[in-house]
């Protein structure tokens, strides 16, 4: 069978069907990401767009007779903003030897550290095409560099096998140990641990504050235009400029809002703080969260305590809060490998960020260890 891979640039020329045909596929954990919903809500919206630098190019997988055998959201970045995985120093070194690193194609998810699936494919013998497919349109455009962000770790470990050089990198995730109330995971940890976080609970609502959990037709207008006032304040303060666009969070809230848990906190009648995740078939994803109050660890309430006692009660088997953050360890978040895969074009240049690959594979690796020393959790 000879196949063939082309690039589009819109999600819209996929379509909706074929799109959804791949991307949560039965017998997998649904990725509220990689749906259609969310990601036609970012081009929508203007979220993604060349004038931003996330210029879509997503390849479709096809037959001779042009029927669609897979899909991969990959988009020509002309930075390196906004993807948690930093490269800088790559196109910094390419540079300065008279190469030239942008564009470049990334696939991952616009502005979101959670790991997935990258290679959409019915048939896993066709994620070998795909990714050879993406490699040789590189070249042929003269295009440094493709990158899949976030993989999970078998297709990772796929990609290596396929001569594609290999990172790996560190999040905090909380792992459900088949706890039924959140009592039953305190209860796991040592009693130093056990104390702090039910002072923090305790003191994070200390002034009136009212927490409420929004998701499906409970979230409305409103609830996005406070959010919007929250993110809009932390993203500037945090990266100079927000990334999403108020339209995007309408756009998700009128296509995928049982896909949505919005933890909001009130006083006095008034929101004054809140945080977004996402419902996957297995975990929930922590997102974005903004405040326009300070209120001692609130941050930690809504953010990480919200969403363990919310994975409980639905029976989800972990939490990914999210980038960075050595704050979670203390709070349940335990260190996690994550991974991705990269291809290089330029022999030279790929034969270099490989040799600093193997030692930072090494370093990771070295420091999740270290980490592990401080877990809150009672010695087994």
């Amino acid at each position: 069978m000879v196949l063939s891979v082309r690039a589009v640039e819109s999600l819209s020329e996929v379509g909706e069907a074929t799109w959804q045909r791949f991307a949560n596929r039965e017998g997998s954990p649904r990725d509220p990401f990689l749906s259609y919903a969310f990601l036609s809500a970012l081009e929508q919206s203007g979220s993604v767009s060349a004038d931003v630098g996330w210029l879509p190019y997503h390849l479709v997988l096809e037959d001779e007779a042009k029927q669609p055998l897979g899909v991969m959201p990959l988009y020509l970045k002309g930075h390196s903003q906004g993807e948690y995985i930093f490269d800088y120093s790559w196109a910094d070194a390419f540079e300065r030897a008279g190469g030239r690193y942008y564009p470049k194609m990334l696939s991952a998810i616009p502005f979101t550290p959670a790991t997935g699936q990258r290679l959409l494919v019915a048939l896993s013998e066709h994620e070998s095409a795909l990714v050879a497919g993406a490699a040789q349109i590189a070249g042929e455009m003269n295009i440094s560099s493709v990158h899949l962000n976030f993989l999970d770790q078998a297709a990772w470990q796929r990609r290596g096998d396929e001569g594609w050089l290999l990172r790996t990198h560190k999040q905090y995730h909380w792992q459900n140990q088949g706890y039924k109330t959140f009592d039953d995971f305190l209860d796991c940890l040592s009693s130093k641990k056990r104390k702090n976080i039910k002072r923090e609970r305790r003191d994070a609502l200390a002034n009136d504050l009212e927490i409420q959990r929004l998701t499906g037709a409970e979230i409305t207008e409103a609830h996005w235009d406070a959010f919007y006032q929250f993110y809009i304040d932390t993203g500037s303060r945090k990266w100079g400029s927000a990334y999403l666009t108020r339209s995007f969070f309408s756009l998700i809230g009128a296509t995928m809002a049982e896909d949505i848990l919005l933890v909001m906190v009130r006083r006095d009648g008034r929101y004054i703080a809140g945080a977004i995740n996402f419902i996957g078939g297995d975990c929930l994803f922590g997102r974005n969260w903004g405040c326009i109050e300070h209120h001692p660890f609130l941050h930690f309430e809504v953010c990480y305590y919200q969403a363990i006692e919310f994975a409980i009660e639905h029976g989800l088997s972990r939490v990914e809060a999210g980038a960075q953050g050595e704050h979670k360890l203390a709070r349940g978040y335990m260190p996690s490998h994550t991974y991705s895969a990269h291809w290089i074009v330029h022999d030279g240049f790929r034969d270099a960020v490989g040799r600093y690959l193997e030692e930072e594979r090494t370093h990771i690796s070295e420091e999740i260890d270290y980490l592990e020393q401080f877990s809150p959790f009672k010695a087994s």
